[in-house]
């Protein structure tokens, strides 16, 4: 049995996708992809319960289960935290429930959707994901409390009320050189990549979409956010410096897919501060579309603007998203949609 997981029966997948147990009897007969039980009990069959959620977004049961992404690039400077809190603010307003997860330890996606005054307060309390790692190292004495870390309602955007946050801290650049001697719990039992996962698996399905900020690394944090991940992107600038690491991302990632048995799809490549009129950016532009081993690049290019620089200074007040990120030929609000629309039809594909 893999470390971390859990195992369900007929009838907790009966709940998990809202139908009756003679439903679920039918897909195992009459699906030829339906996952396979781990053992057959006197009371049935039982199933990894990660096979199954990922079987029921994909086939029966989607709408009811949360569509989970990291943003994830090894260099910083390339728009990833404005790309996740901009596809956030546009599904909130667009009518979906979301969670941004920020394992950055820049706090950027924090400071945009809470505001810094705010974030200290909450790091002086211990309530950030900084304390949900620093718990692994001592076991023992665990303190991080989901319900206070959890902000609910967050951003300076109109129908940002959908948006709830896991905040980030600067304290996780300590813990996270420190997690690869983590004591894993009484026995050996807890993996350090399941941190995460065994925190926030039972809210993950409260929302329609769950964006995880990740470090500009592939490290054990980073390899949190894609454990609970369904698929990833990869926004970067289209120059030699930002693009560079991408096939090591795509690498380690199909591994890390590999050795949990479960799809970590890399959604497609995200172009930011994308320039028209440089040589360069169109030059590696076509480079990487033409490129069959990267990831899909996605239609929309969000072009250079001053808009992403003001964006991530949070707000005391409510704005619109044409407001925040500007709208017409300077803007960036519809972009940011399109996008959004593009990621969601890849995701329901």
């Amino acid at each position: 049995m893999k470390i971390g997981d859990e195992v369900v029966g007929i009838h907790e997948i009966a709940a998990m996708a809202g139908v009756s147990k003679q439903a679920v009897a039918n897909w195992r007969t009459r699906a030829v992809n339906f996952p396979q039980p781990v053992a057959e009990l006197a009371s049935g069959p039982i199933f990894y319960r990660s096979q199954i959620r990922l079987w029921l977004r994909k086939n029966k049961g989607k709408k009811s289960m949360a569509h989970v992404i990291s943003t994830i690039n090894l260099k910083g400077g390339v728009a990833k935290t404005t790309t996740s809190v901009a596809l956030a603010e546009s599904y909130a307003v667009a009518g979906k429930k979301v969670l941004v997860i920020d394992l950055d330890p820049q706090t950027n996606a924090t400071i945009m959707l809470i505001g810094e005054d705010k974030w200290l307060e909450l790091n002086k309390e211990g309530c950030t994901l900084a304390q949900l790692f620093k718990d692994a190292l001592d076991p023992e004495h665990p303190k991080f409390d989901l319900k206070a870390t959890l902000q609910k309602n967050v951003g300076d955007v109109s129908a940002s009320g959908r948006i709830d946050l896991l905040p980030s801290s600067l304290d996780l650049i300590d813990v996270q050189d420190k997690l690869a001697s983590t004591p894993s719990g009484k026995f050996y039992a807890v993996n350090p990549i399941d941190l995460l996962w065994r925190a926030v698996k039972s809210k993950l399905d409260d929302y329609d979409i769950v964006i995880v900020d990740c470090p500009p690394n592939l490290g054990i944090i980073t390899l949190n956010g894609l454990r609970i991940s369904h698929g990833y992107i990869i926004p970067t600038i289209p120059d030699h410096l930002s693009t560079y690491g991408i096939p090591q991302i795509t690498t380690r990632v199909a591994e890390f897919s590999k050795a949990i048995a479960e799809e970590v799809e890399a959604l497609g490549i995200v172009i930011t501060k994308f320039q028209s009129n440089s040589t360069v950016h169109k030059t590696v532009l076509r480079d990487l579309e033409a490129d069959a081993k990267m990831p899909e690049v996605f239609d929309t290019r969000i072009k250079q603007s001053n808009a992403i620089a003001a964006a991530a200074e949070y707000a005391p007040y409510k704005r619109t998203l044409k407001q925040k990120y500007g709208s017409g030929s300077e803007g960036l609000a519809e972009q940011f949609n399109q996008l959004a629309d593009e990621v969601w039809e890849r995701l329901e594909g």
